[in-house]
């Protein structure tokens, strides 16, 4: 319930999903409190949760606070708080460098959001911030923002792999899983809500439950958990990493239909000699294995992942490898960024010997190697019917709806835009048959059967 003595409160929310998460459990709080919860532009006090990942997501948090400062100079708003992975890594700068902003929220803090954003004396602006050792659970209030059908389930906080190129421990953390009833209770929250897809996230999710002694079946354990206490029509999980991977959660992806046949699994490379200067194994021969065992076990299966270029140590050749890989695995979805020395993190002393410009050039010849692979498949689904989540109107005209079919999660791969109803009335999150009548590079079109 609302209290009129309280200010309104927009949250502007970037980065990761895992982060999103962390958004609406402050959302929560929030409205727990009594605030009321509105679009930005109407808000009294705005709150920001930043990413701190990579260079271009630091530079849009740092843009998105500066945007708010400016609307504080013009009396739009009257306080701004922001919390997230810059304040867990860089708050102390930001304190120093930003004094417009008024207070600052540390991971391990979120339910503290509504004492920052009322200007409680027991809440200071800055306090210096630990490594963070919480993690939310059932118990926590939270709001979902995004009301297009699916709803992420964080199953766990922080990471130990040694991956030179990220400091996410150093701001999240050592791993930490929550207990499978605990989010078995949240799922069933979740899905009282009317949600269709559950997706489950982590750092790395493959390692789920090792804390807690589940060794390599936490994950799934989990999903057969989740698949018997709820009735999601999709569940889905994001993040996969090569070396723990087990075989039994492919094994339960072909068995279960609820449990989609997709797997995003970050690669970052293929050359044995970048993957050693990451602190990440493999080689090109093993990871195509893998890709074909994950084929052979789930037949249909949709592969995504993410490859990063221009880290030191690749030349040439190295990046002939990636290229040389790309086209012979025809992976399903393939995303790349170009690397950026993180502060603090194990490759920062390899400096950055790859010119700025040369690292966008890989990166888009990467990208248009993708392209006509992604072209191929789509055009393979001309005329057949596939199952589709409907995720509401089109962005860019209301005369299209948005859906995605099982081998696209959400917001990161492509789109299937339907332009026929059938007379229906469609509801956001149904799931629908539709038969593809056109298929482009990365979207697909049809109609509701």
């Amino acid at each position: 319930m609302r209290k009129d003595n309280l200010p309104s409160v927009g949250v502007v929310s970037l980065g990761c999903a895992k982060n999103l998460v962390d958004t609406e459990v402050m959302l929560g709080h929030l409205q727990r409190a009594g605030h009321e919860i509105v679009p930005d532009g109407r808000a009294r006090v705005v709150l920001v949760n930043t990413c701190g990942f990579i260079d271009k997501a630091k530079e849009e948090s740092v843009d998105a606070i500066l945007e708010q400062v400016e609307r504080k100079r013009r009396g739009e708003i009257d306080r701004i708080v922001v919390a997230g992975c810059m304040v867990q890594k860089y708050g102390r700068e930001l304190a120093d460098e930003i004094p417009e902003v008024d207070a600052f929220v540390g991971l391990d803090e979120l339910e503290k959001a509504p004492a920052a954003v009322a200007g409680l004396p027991v809440f200071p602006r800055f306090t210096e911030k630990p490594l963070a050792t919480r993690l939310y659970d059932e118990a926590a209030p939270r709001v979902l923002s995004r009301r297009r059908g699916y709803a992420y389930l964080k199953v766990g906080e922080g990471c130990d792999n040694p991956c030179t190129f990220c400091t996410i421990p150093q701001m999240r953390g050592r791993q930490r899983s929550r207990t499978i009833e605990s989010l078995v209770a949240e799922a069933r929250t979740i899905e009282a809500q009317g949600v269709s897809e559950l997706v489950l996230i982590s750092q790395d999710t493959t390692r789920y439950g090792e804390d807690l002694g589940l060794k390599r079946k936490g994950l799934t354990l989990l999903v057969e958990a989740l698949a018997a206490g709820t009735r999601f029509p999709w569940l889905r999980f994001l993040y996969a990493y090569p070396k723990t991977l087990d075989e039994s959660v492919l094994r339960l992806m072909a068995a279960e239909p609820r449990f989609l046949a997709y797997v995003d699994i970050p690669l970052q490379h293929v050359s044995r000699a970048v993957l050693a200067g990451m602190r990440r194994g493999g080689d090109p021969g093993f990871y195509r294995s893998m890709v074909d065992r994950m084929r052979e076990i789930v037949p249909g299966i949709a592969i995504r992942t993410t490859f990063i270029v221009g880290f030191p140590g690749e030349g040439p050749a190295e990046f002939r490898e990636l290229c040389e890989f790309v086209r012979g695995a025809e992976l399903d979805n393939v995303g790349a960024f170009a690397y950026s020395p993180e502060p603090g993190s194990a490759s920062e002393p390899l400096g950055d010997p790859v010119p700025a410009e040369e690292k966008e050039r890989r990166r888009d010849f990467l990208l248009s190697l993708q392209r006509p692979i992604a072209r191929k498949k789509n055009r393979a689904l001309a005329g057949r019917t596939v199952q589709a989540i409907v995720e509401g109107p089109c962005e860019e005209t209301e005369r299209l709806l948005e859906g995605r079919m099982p081998s696209q999660a959400p917001e990161i791969d492509g789109r299937l835009l339907i332009n026929d109803t059938g007379g229906r009335d469609v509801s956001v999150g149904e799931i629908v048959r539709v038969r593809i009548s056109e298929a482009h590079d990365y979207d697909l079109v049809g109609g509701i059967v």
